[in-house]
This record gives C-alpha cells, structure tokens and sequence, in this order.
C-alpha cells in the first residue's frame, strides 16, 4: 500500500483512495473525511442526559411519535430529533429495515421468519424487530442472504 500527501494551497482539497474492495476501514475514513463522522448521539434516560455511541446503539425506531434508540444493553433512551435527521448522520453501517426503524448492521444476531411469512431481525440485546419486505431486498443484498 502506498500513501502520498501532497500540500499545495492553491488548488482544492481532494482525497483519492484505490481500493480492491469497500472495507468497514474506508466507510470510517470517509465519514472522517466528508465530516459526516459523529460517533455519538444525546440520549435521555429517566432524569439522565448522556452521549450514546452509535456502536452502542442496536436499533433506532420510532414508538409511539417518539424516536428511542434501542441500546446494546437493551434499555430504551429517548432522541429529541426525528428519526431522517438521525439517518442523515448515521455510519454505514446502519440501514433502514421497515418504514420507522434503523438497524445496526453489525448488531444483527439473526433473521427469523414468522409465521405469517414475514421476516424479523433479532438483535444482540434481545429486542426484536420486524422487517418489511421491500428493506429485505436490500439486507439480503448487503448480507448476502
């Protein structure tokens, strides 16, 4: 692997990166790059305020008319943004798995089938969510499924 830093301050900061294939490495450069890169989110919990690390965080899903993020503890903390201004600041890694939900991709345990014929994913903590079939297209295609 080679690496070049070239700094000239008359022409427009670019950076180029060639890969073979896309990595978790280089979706975390570039968000550090585009400065979409926040690792953390203000959560509420009863009377406590604290900053939630998006690898913490299972599940993002709207109960109620209110956004919660599902924690890998399996705790329910309250976000005061709606749940497209979230998505907008989200890694990678998460995707949209039913109209009010976001998953963790790497919190994923498993898919289950119901027995209506529908598929829910199971999350490490333990919670549970459906998944709708026109966001299963896409999982299956990210996971290979």
């Amino acid at each position: 692997m080679k690496f070049r830093l070239i700094i000239d301050k008359d022409k427009e900061e670019e950076l180029v990166a060639t890969v073979h294939r896309r990595y978790p490495v280089i979706d975390k450069i570039e968000a550090l790059v585009t400065g979409t890169g926040s690792d953390s989110i203000a959560a509420y919990l009863d009377d406590e305020i604290r900053l939630l690390a998006f690898d913490e965080v299972d599940c993002i899903t709207v109960i109620g008319g209110k956004t919660f993020a599902v924690g890998s503890n399996g705790r329910k903390y309250l976000l005061k943004k709606r749940l497209y201004e979230i998505e907008e600041t989200l890694p990678p890694e998460f995707i949209r798995i039913n109209k009010s939900s976001i998953a963790n991709g790497n919190r994923i345990l498993r898919f289950k089938t119901t027995i209506s014929g529908g598929v829910d994913a199971e999350f490490k903590c333990g919670y549970t969510e459906y998944v709708s079939r026109r966001c299963f297209a896409e999982l299956k295609r990210r996971f290979g499924l």
